[in-house]
């Protein structure tokens, strides 16, 4: 089994041989997003994809274009909330093969002419080789290229310059983590070393980043001696620049994750870190270096507060099951032909054991009053729990 992707790995080993070794948050950057060999920014040399049935793993939009469908009716009714404005503009940061987007904008100019009209689609991608698939899948079809822009990141948008809605949908959970483990008592940082040809991890005091300090303060954790789990400060940067973007509207961020009180509780004493190749699970992130996805499932109930301090503020917190249901999956549904593949994908996206209920979805708005929107009619009993993240004694 190959250790990775050749030139990578003497990237990543260059760098540990001249600064010593690196935390794991910077492997998991390098390894993903190097700006040359990175998983999600090179081009597969065999023409495969990254994404979707014949790639390591499949989104949503990969199963069904329901779920776009459902977003375009969720800023339909967000565009009449701010007045119709003009433009109404929809950001979509990370979006993968451009399914999402397509699969939305098709809703747009079937359901909502008004709407189209004065849309602006923006989406938020650094790699070159997703923006080429993107346009194919996108303009190619659609021939609506005004419409479109692209950014490489949230910083590249000027302050207050959104009124619409911003959404991504299995993003944050591939941001870079700081791995944690529990040893002789004391919290320590999981490094990554080089020797004898191999990436082995060997544990350090936290990194120098004063919030990772600060972000454990405010967890107050008790976790016993092996315990292993993962922080993202990355996504509390992230959802910083997007109310710095936002003017007026909605985020809505689907990904899998829990509340702070479930994901850093005793049940889950291992972490949530893994990685996906060709459709397989496994936790061993120092093979197919760069050949592979890794990914750890979101602290909503963090995320929720970071954007708290920059007036973004909760408008609900739900699955992915209640959201559908909420903006009329049932009937979309029912257009189909029972028992046929379209049919079967669908019920696919539903599952409440499945991507239905794995998947959550935090709604927060900034420069409107709280809205009761249809994507929050169904809110499962655990809403609550986001309103803090205190899980030690």
């Amino acid at each position: 089994m190959t250790i990775g992707h050749p030139e990578l790995v003497a990237a990543i080993a260059s760098e540990i041989a001249s600064s010593g070794p690196i935390p794991f948050v910077r492997f998991m950057e390098l390894a993903l997003y190097h700006p040359r060999f990175g998983y999600y920014v090179r081009e597969p040399e065999d023409g495969a994809e990254r994404i979707g049935w014949n790639g390591d793993y499949y989104t949503s939009s990969d199963v069904h274009p329901i779920l776009g469908r459902a977003l375009a009716r969720q800023a339909e009714q967000v565009d009449r909330l701010l007045g119709e404005p003009d433009p109404f503009t929809v950001v979509e940061a990370g979006p993968g093969k451009g399914l999402l987007a397509r699969q939305f904008l098709t809703a747009c100019a079937d359901e909502f002419p008004s709407l189209r009209e004065r849309l602006h689609y923006i989406l938020i991608e650094r790699s070159p080789a997703m923006r080429e698939r993107q346009r194919q899948n996108i303009t190619l079809r659609l021939n609506e290229p005004a419409r479109l822009s692209w950014a490489n990141s949230p910083d590249e948008l000027l302050p207050d310059s959104v009124t619409g809605m911003w959404f991504s949908n299995e993003l944050l959970d591939a941001f870079p983590v700081h791995r944690l483990r529990v040893s002789n008592g004391q919290v320590q940082e999981i490094y990554v070393d080089y020797r004898n040809g191999k990436f082995v991890e060997c544990l350090h005091p936290l990194s120098t980043d004063d919030a990772l300090a600060a972000h454990l303060q405010r967890l107050n954790p008790d976790w016993p001696d092996g315990y292993q789990t993962e922080v993202n400060l990355e996504a509390l940067n992230w959802i910083k620049q997007v109310a710095r973007c936002l003017h007026r509207g909605v985020v809505l961020t689907i990904d899998y994750g829990h509340t702070a009180q479930d994901l850093y509780g005793p049940e889950r004493r291992n972490g949530t870190f893994l990685c996906y190749y060709r459709h397989s699970i496994n936790e061993t992130p120092f093979l197919r270096v760069g050949l592979q996805d890794m990914t750890a499932h979101v602290d909503f109930s963090s995320l929720a507060e970071a954007g708290e301090v920059e007036g973004l503020h909760v408008t609900g917190f739900t699955n992915q099951l209640s959201f559908l249901m909420g903006l009329g999956v049932e009937k979309m549904v029912a257009e189909l032909e029972p028992e046929s593949p379209a049919f079967r994908s669908a019920l696919h996206l539903l599952k409440p054991n499945g991507m239905g209920g794995i998947f959550k979805v935090l709604i927060q708005h900034k420069g409107i009053a709280r809205a009761e929107l249809d994507g929050l009619q169904y809110k499962p009993f655990w809403e609550s729990a986001l309103a803090g993240s205190e899980i030690g004694p």
